[in-house]
């Protein structure tokens, strides 16, 4: 059975049209990247855990702020590795400011075979999208999430 994670895709409403918040993964291996490495914020879900449970949980770690709102089924989607995400859409709560996340951190060894560890932000920043500029932005994998929340919110191309 593939490996499953479960993520939040929150957007908010604008005069322009639905924007989406990206996260951009911290650490030493993404710091020089942009196009196609940003991501909704998603994780692994626990032995025993709700799926929805586990994308509302891993939403907090990587931003720093509880999501809440009325989450909606988006669907399930293979990553070119092979791990299934299931995703849920929720309009953002007025007060999710981008410019105040404080992630989790992860420990390395950096640099590779130093001996030292360091810490890590698993986000180091994150940004609201528009739909266009969100399908550069973000992972290859998860274009398709950019098309069904289009579809689920009566803009499908």
């Amino acid at each position: 059975m593939p490996v499953r994670s479960a993520g939040l895709l929150i957007y908010r409403l604008c005069e322009t049209g639905p924007e989406v918040l990206l996260v951009h993964p911290g650490g030493p291996f993404w710091a020089k990247k942009d196009e196609g490495a940003w991501s909704i914020p998603k994780g692994l879900i626990e032995a025993g855990e709700d799926e929805l449970s586990a994308a509302i949980r891993e939403a907090q770690e990587e931003l720093g702020v509880e999501v809440k709102g009325s989450f909606a089924p988006l669907g399930e989607y293979r990553q070119p590795g092979g791990k299934v995400v299931v995703v849920w859409s929720v309009e953002a709560d007025a007060a999710l400011d981008v410019e105040t996340v404080r992630s989790s951190e992860f420990q390395i060894e950096w640099p590779p075979r130093s001996g030292r560890i360091q810490n890590f932000p698993e986000v180091d920043r994150a940004g609201w999208f528009p739909a266009a500029e969100a399908e550069v932005k973000i992972l290859k994998g998860q274009v398709a999430m950019l098309a069904d929340l289009a579809t689920q919110l009566g803009r499908g191309r």
